[in-house]
């Protein structure tokens, strides 16, 4: 009779775990495979981190251990080690930007890439273009995924695939820091003597076009740069007096000049960060289930408190 109920007993244990798997079928620990997660307390405490309206963010209290140091692993698409081209333009602190300590390409984003490869059984190719070419090119095939902080819109959805969004950031204005003149948007555009600086057809451009000045795109105000960095030099130099940016960034740029520079006024619009690939490209899926799974067990969360947090640029 024992006998008997010990089957009954394994028989049901056997089906329960295998209802479980069909319902947690995401999480599985295949041998040999390496995996990532951060606590529940990490990603908790590090969404509550988050920026500030002033453009501030709270002190994190999360564990600063890497996700790595715990092994849960998801059952993801396995690209058989396909090497991705992944076009970047190391001009968006910190998302990617070259370490003026190291001379080395780091950033969120380059981590996060970095582990979706890991996660999905991929080899990134890094290679570097500049941020006008970067669209096209993606469209036109020459690389797999490209990464810019870039902004999904409509528009830009005609040219090329987007993921699903890996980063949702508001614009602020970022000023020196002894800015007196204007600390809201409407002062700002009711000053005819005062400048902002952008690059072409970055979603900060079309903000100051449209939601500060006239809706004017060749707005005499719009000092245009090569690149966003070069923008943030002509504000520290005095030929402009405000640039936009998101509270990530903006806060990588005043590590990086303390004293220096400073963010006033509210957010001004909120925008969604997504990778881009060529159209109908097969990657779109599998970046999609690695971001999913990255933003279940927290890395994503890690990666905040990591480059937005605790990451000095100024050192």
């Amino acid at each position: 009779m024992r006998y008997k109920q010990l089957g009954v007993l394994l028989s049901a244990l056997m089906l329960f775990a295998l209802l479980a798997g069909a319902c947690t079928a995401t999480v599985q620990e295949p041998a040999g495979a390496a995996g990532a997660a951060a606590t529940t307390e990490a990603a908790a405490d590090a969404a509550a981190g988050a920026a500030t309206e002033s453009g501030s963010a709270a002190a994190p209290t999360a564990s600063t251990r890497s996700p790595h140091d715990v092994n849960v692993v998801y059952t993801l698409p396995d690209l058989k080690g396909q090497k991705i081209a992944a076009a970047v333009a190391n001009d968006y602190t910190p998302l990617q930007y070259m370490d003026p300590a190291s001379g080395v390409a780091v950033g969120w984003e380059y981590d996060a890439v970095a582990e979706m490869c890991r996660r999905l059984n991929c080899e990134v190719e890094w290679q570097n273009t500049s941020w006008d070419a970067m669209i096209p090119a993606i469209a036109a095939g020459q690389y797999d995924v490209g990464m810019d902080g870039i902004t999904i819109t409509d528009e830009r959805k005609q040219q090329v695939d987007f993921s699903e969004p890996y980063m949702t950031s508001q614009q602020f204005m970022l000023v020196r820091a002894d800015e007196d003149k204007f600390d809201t948007k409407e002062a700002f555009a009711a000053n005819a003597d005062l400048l902002v600086g952008s690059q072409a057809g970055t979603s900060g451009f079309y903000t100051a076009v449209y939601d500060i000045l006239d809706g004017d795109e060749a707005n005499p105000r719009i000092k245009l740069y090569e690149n966003f960095g070069a923008s943030v030099q002509a504000l520290l130099a005095g030929d402009v007096d405000m640039v936009l940016v998101d509270a990530a960034s903006g806060r990588g740029y005043i590590g990086a000049n303390p004293d220096k520079l400073k963010i006033v006024g509210d957010a001004i619009k909120s925008e969604e960060f997504g990778f881009i690939f060529q159209q109908g490209s097969d990657l779109v899926e599998p970046f999609n289930a690695a971001i999913a799974s990255m933003k279940e067990d927290g890395f994503t969360s890690y990666l905040d408190n990591k480059w937005f947090f605790l990451y000095d640029p100024s050192k």
